[in-house]
Order: C-alpha cells, then sequence, then structure tokens
C-alpha cells in the first residue's frame, strides 16, 4: 500500500500534518543520543506508510495541536516498536527495502530498541492533561503482545482454524489501527457512537491489511514488497490461504501441503506457492480482506460528508490493492 493517493486526497493539511509527525520523530532520535540515536534513526529513515498517525489525524477532523499530534507519534512509535521485535522473532533481513536493524546491529540492539521507542510512546503520552492516551496505548500494547503470544503457541499448528487465525491478527495488528481511530475521534470529541463506528473502521481495515500482508507473503514479489517473504511457511504460521487449502484441496494436496510444512527442505516455501496459486485459496483469502474492506467502508457510511470521511474510503480501498 503506498499514501501517495491518500495523501492526494486529503489535501494540504493532511500532507502537513504527516509532515509535523516526521519532524517529531526525527526528534525522538535526536533525544536518543548516545549509542541509541543512530538506532532510532535507522529504524525512522526506513521510512514507511505512517498508516497509523495518518488515521489519528484523520479521524481527528479538523481538530489540530499538540495533543492529536502527540498521539500521532506516540502510536507510531508503538507500531515501529513492534516491527523491530517483530524482526528479531522471525529472524528478517529485509524490512522497507532495506536491511534490519537485527540484521545490522544484532538481536540484543533490535530488543532494547523496541523497548526504547515503546517507553518513548508512553512518555508521549504522560504529557498529556488526560490519562486516556495512556491507558489506551497500554491495553493495547497488551492486546499486541496476547496476538503475538497466540501465534507463537499455534506456531507448526497445521490445523489451525481461521477463527483463530482472525483473532490473532485482530489482536497483534488490527488492535492498533481500532486504537489510533479512537483516539483521534475522542480527542475530536466525538460522540460515544461515532467514537464506536471509527474503531470498527479501524480493526476491519487493519484485519484486512494483515490479510492482504499474509497473501503477499505467499505469492509476493521481494522486489516490489520490499521485505523478507516466506517468513510464515518457515516460522510454521498457518495464514488463511493455507488455511483454506487444508480445508477445501483434494485430499492428496492436502497431504503434500502438510508434508511440505513439516519438511525442512530450503525451497519449501516457494514449493508452497506453486501448489497454491492454482487454486482459489489465494482468491478466498483476497475475498475475505475485501469483505473486511467492506465492513471498514460501512461503519462509516452513515457518518457526516467530509474531507476526511473521503480520505477514510480512500485509504480503505487502496488496502486490497497493494502490488504483489
Amino acid at each position: 500500500m503506498t499514501t501517495g493517493p491518500v495523501l492526494e486526497a486529503g489535501g494540504a493539511g493532511l500532507s502537513r500534518a504527516l509532515a509535523e509527525a516526521e519532524r517529531r520523530l526525527a526528534e525522538v532520535a535526536e533525544q536518543g543520543g548516545g549509542a541509541l540515536g543512530p538506532h532510532v534513526s535507522e529504524t525512522l529513515e526506513a521510512g514507511g506508510k505512517r498508516l497509523r498517525p495518518l488515521l489519528v489525524n484523520l479521524c481527528g477532523g479538523s481538530v489540530a495541536g499538540d495533543r492529536l499530534m502527540r498521539a500521532a507519534v506516540a502510536v507510531e512509535l508503538l507500531h515501529m516498536a513492534t516491527l523491530v521485535h517483530d524482526d528479531v522473532l522471525d529472524e528478517a533481513e529485509l524490512r522497507r527495502k532495506g536491511a534490519t536493524i537485527n540484521h545490522l546491529r544484532g538481536n540484543e540492539a533490535a530488543v532494547l530498541l523496541g523497548d526504547y521507542l515503546i517507553s518513548h510512546s508512553y512518555h508521549l503520552c504522560s504529557g498529556l492533561d488526560s490519562q486516556l492516551a495512556s491507558r489506551t496505548i497500554a491495553r493495547t500494547t497488551n492486546e499486541v503482545c496476547e496476538g503475538e503470544l497466540l501465534q507463537i503457541h499455534h506456531r507448526n499448528n497445521i490445523d489451525l482454524d481461521e477463527p483463530t487465525y482472525l483473532e490473532i491478527i485482530s489482536r497483534k495488528t488490527a488492535s492498533l489501527c481500532a486504537t489510533c481511530c479512537q483516539l483521534g475521534a475522542t480527542f475530536a470529541g466525538a460522540s460515544e457512537a461515532v467514537v464506536e463506528r471509527l474503531e470498527t473502521y479501524g480493526r476491519s481495515l487493519g484485519t484486512a491489511f494483515q490479510i492482504q500482508d499474509d497473501i503477499l507473503d505467499i505469492v509476493g514479489d521481494v522486489d516490489t514488497v520490499g521485505k523478507t517473504l516466506g517468513i510464515d511457511v518457515e516460522k510454521g504460521k498457518m495464514t488463511l490461504p493455507m488455511i483454506h487449502f487444508l480445508r477445501t484441496a483434494p485430499t492428496e494436496h492436502r497431504a503434500l501441503l502438510r508434508s511440505l510444512l513439516s519438511s525442512a527442505d530450503a525451497d519449501k516455501a516457494e514449493r508452497i506457492r506453486n501448489l497454491l496459486l492454482p487454486t482459489q485459496s489465494i482468491q478466498y483469502a483476497h475475498d475475505r480482506a475485501r469483505q473486511l474492506v467492506d465492513k471498514a467502508l460501512g461503519a462509516i457510511s452513515e457518518l457526516s460528508e467530509s474531507e476526511a470521511k473521503s480520505v477514510l474510503q480512500t485509504m480503505a480501498r487502496f488496502v486490497i490493492s497493494r502490488p504483489m
């Protein structure tokens, strides 16, 4: 997914908000100093879609100011921390078309950097006149960790079912998107009903995003996607295309996939890709992501027409159109 069309739809105001978020993120690196500063800078300079600061600002509507921007930067720091820790867990070497921190600096530095980013996220929230952001960030951090632990618990569980898979990704990915929408809308003074609709939008969007990410891990091109692929297979993480295949494919094909998943063959990710591509399992996962995008769009359909609503709609549609 690229934020280019989203920023174009959002106009100058959204671009200014994102530029301010980037400025404040750069300040975090400067404040790190010493041996920490370069690690933070390397993570920040890797860029990213900045989807989460965009969600905070879009759901904040026309509200501007320090409170909303602190929340936007805090959620991005938390997101960056989860990526750094994910790369350690996955032993990933490439993200955003550049070397990961764990690959450049080792696991010890990467773990400590992730911890620092989470701590700084709380630090930003502590400067607000309300504990809402701090409590919400803490709750979301717990939910993300619960999702990751649930995924680890089910590692190499070839019989993982779709509801459990959806629970995992709802916690580890979609919860933070929902939090972005909740904080932005709450700080904007939205009604409880509107906050709830935007939370639903965020969670549905985040779940669809992760399903699409899992599809890319199987069939994507590394130069296009810009990160290490095939990790789910290597780490024994069952994702929706494989879950669907094991539920619907002919018996002999299901047996072959089970055999490949259990093997230590160096080319098993490529063989699984070739096994799944001619089937309907990739399309099934894509259709499931599309249903969630429709749910996200439905959640905001009755909100008043505005530039922010239009951009949220554009963002949702782009989630399922990321290049393979």
